[in-house]
Order: C-alpha cells, then sequence, then structure tokens
C-alpha cells in the first residue's frame, strides 16, 4: 500500500491517506514511529498494527472519556466519533466495549429522560426528541412502560405545571384565553380530555 497524502490536522496530527482513500489519524511521533510519510510503501500487516495498537484502542479510550463527560445514546456517541475521524470498525468495536461494561445504555437513558422530563412534557414531545438523539422505538416505548406507571397522573401534572408557568387561572379566564391554553397544550401533544380535567378540576395548589 502506498501512502498518498498526509494532511495536516493541526500542528501534532495528521489525516493519512493509503492508496487514495482516508486510512485513519495519526500524531506526528506515530508517523515517525511507523515511518509514514508521503508516497512510501507500507505493509498490509504494519496497516492493520496501526489500526490495532493505535488506532482501536484510542477510540476506545475515547468513548470512555466521552461517555465520563455527559451519558449518550449510542446513536449520539457514534456520531462523536466519526466527527473525531475514528474509521467506522473502530467506531464500532469501541462502542461495542463500553456496551459490555454498562457504560453505553439507550434503554436506561431512555428511562432517565422521560423520569426527569415528564413532568413538563407530553409523550409526544418527549418521543420526538428520543427518535432525534436515535433512540429505537421499541426502547422509547420501554422506557414510557417504566417512566408512566402512573400515566394519567404523570400528564396531568405535567399540564398542571404549563399552567402554573404561564400563570393561566381557569376562574378568572375568559373564552378566548381557555380556547388559546386548550390550543396551546394540544400542539404540545397533550390529550383533549386530559387538558379538560385539569382545567375543570384546577388547584394552583395541587
Amino acid at each position: 500500500m502506498t501512502v498518498t497524502e498526509i494532511e495536516p490536522l493541526s500542528k501534532i496530527r495528521f489525516k493519512v491517506y493509503l492508496d487514495g482513500s482516508f486510512a485513519f489519524v495519526l500524531y506526528k511521533g506515530e508517523l515517525s514511529r511507523f515511518s509514514i510519510t508521503a508516497g512510501a510503501e507500507i505493509s498490509r500487516e504494519t496497516v492493520e498494527m496501526i489500526r490495532r495498537e493505535v488506532v482501536f484502542k484510542r477510540a476506545k479510550l475515547r468513548a470512555m472519556y466521552l461517555l465520563e463527560d455527559m451519558d449518550r445514546t449510542e446513536a449520539g456517541l457514534r456520531e462523536k466519533l466519526r466527527q473525531g475521524l475514528y474509521p467506522e470498525d473502530a467506531a464500532e468495536e469501541a462502542i461495542q466495549y463500553v456496551k459490555s461494561f454498562g457504560y453505553l445504555d439507550d434503554l436506561r437513558y431512555a428511562e432517565n429522560f422521560v423520569r426527569t422530563r415528564k413532568g413538563s412534557k407530553s409523550r409526544r414531545e418527549l418521543q420526538a426528541l428520543l427518535l432525534r438523539k436515535g433512540i429505537p422505538a421499541d426502547k422509547i416505548e420501554a422506557a414510557f412502560e417504566a417512566g408512566y406507571s402512573e400515566e394519567k397522573d404523570g400528564e396531568e401534572e405535567a399540564v398542571r405545571r404549563i399552567l402554573r408557568k404561564k400563570r393561566f387561572f381557569p376562574e378568572s379566564a375568559d373564552e378566548a384565553q381557555t380556547r388559546k391554553i386548550y390550543a396551546y397544550l394540544a400542539r404540545k401533544g397533550f390529550r383533549y380530555e386530559t387538558i379538560r380535567q385539569v382545567i375543570q378540576n384546577y388547584n394552583e395548589n395541587a
């Protein structure tokens, strides 16, 4: 294989291209260690050694660091590794590595997400947010089952919180204000029956 290009990313990091295709990112000292220069020939055995001993190892360490920084979804972690220019197979191995220790769990992430936000957002909003984060639909549903064991109460409390936040008082609101709050809550994904029950039985201190 031929080193066709070495593209600087910084003073110490470089993208290495083999036979015209991007292969991996190495640091300056690693270029010297493996005698990688533009136009040089490099054996497949050396390439595989670099991938296993340097790139894959670094991807695992990077994945661990990213999860220490904050909890992430599998899709989110994969995207961060992609942005870090880790090859797809290196990113996949890193993901499987952290999953084997229980550090990456989409269901746990979804359950925590629902648990901490169900008091201010509707199920439809939560579902949309989790789908955008790359959580599979079956895990979202499982998270809802865990987080909404008292589904009706959970949705009603979310509506009450919004009414308090918007300082909406049913006993003093006129028809136009009431229609407006119904429409607002419906757009946020709350069911009509839930909205009606809360507004009819509203107690600001509940």
